[in-house]
């Protein structure tokens, strides 16, 4: 009997997971030692990866094989933006013009938004999954430890909420769903973009831990 396609995905993504759970910028967020300039940083990167993500997301819905499918993409796309912009604007005061795009956040939208437009669904869903599923996992962990730091506790609590975890679920089941009657070649390619969209979740936590910029120009 074939495994579910999400079980092979989580499988895979094991390694990159499990460096995430350790890296400085999330202990730092549980044990409150996380520099607020980093978390201001990220606030304010994440912001701009949302307005990506919601136009990958109703770009993706265009695709969908059922119109429920298509339906609740749309409806993340806006829920999820509004959710965290909100939860943004309560956290910090984001500039009038921020400066641009730091170089982890680039690399991440490009690679999704490419997924999106030249692959199948299953192939820009797959590219999108982690978003949604690593941050639960993250949030739930997170959420055991718990943080010193009321900021960072309400993002905690926003990740590890049922809320949110019912989204993963319904997004979960889509991803099997479309990859009943999968080759294993069309499991390995969802596979692979997977990872790779779970390797850039760690990256882009890295890049919020280093406030990550871009090399100077004519050096």
């Amino acid at each position: 009997m074939t495994t579910a396609l999400t079980a092979d995905m989580w499988m895979a993504a094991q390694p990159v997971y499990q460096a995430t759970l350790n890296h400085p910028y999330l202990t730092g967020l549980a044990d409150g030692t996380l520099p607020r300039a980093s978390f201001d940083f990220y606030l304010i990167e994440d912001a701009k990866y949302l307005r990506a993500f919601g136009e990958a997301l109703n770009a993706l819905a265009a695709k969908a094989p059922r119109r429920e499918w298509a339906a609740l993409l749309r409806k993340h796309a806006t829920e999820s933006i509004e959710a965290e912009q909100q939860l943004h604007a309560s956290l910090v005061k984001l500039p009038a013009a921020a400066a641009e795009i730091a170089p982890a956040n680039y690399a991440y939208a490009n690679h999704f938004r490419r997924a999106v437009r030249e692959g199948t669904f299953a192939e820009g869903l797959a590219s999108l999954l982690p978003c949604y599923w690593i941050y639960w996992e993250v949030g739930k962990v997170l959420a055991q430890r718990g943080s010193k730091n009321a900021d960072y506790q309400r993002w905690i609590t926003q990740y590890a909420s049922e809320g949110h975890g019912a989204t993963v679920k319904r997004v979960l089941a889509i991803m099997n769903a479309e990859a009943e009657c999968f080759d294993a070649a069309q499991r390995k390619r969802a596979v692979e973009l997977f990872v790779i969209s779970a390797r850039h979740e760690y990256l882009f936590w890295d890049m919020a831990w280093r406030r990550e910029t871009w090399p100077p120009y004519g050096k």
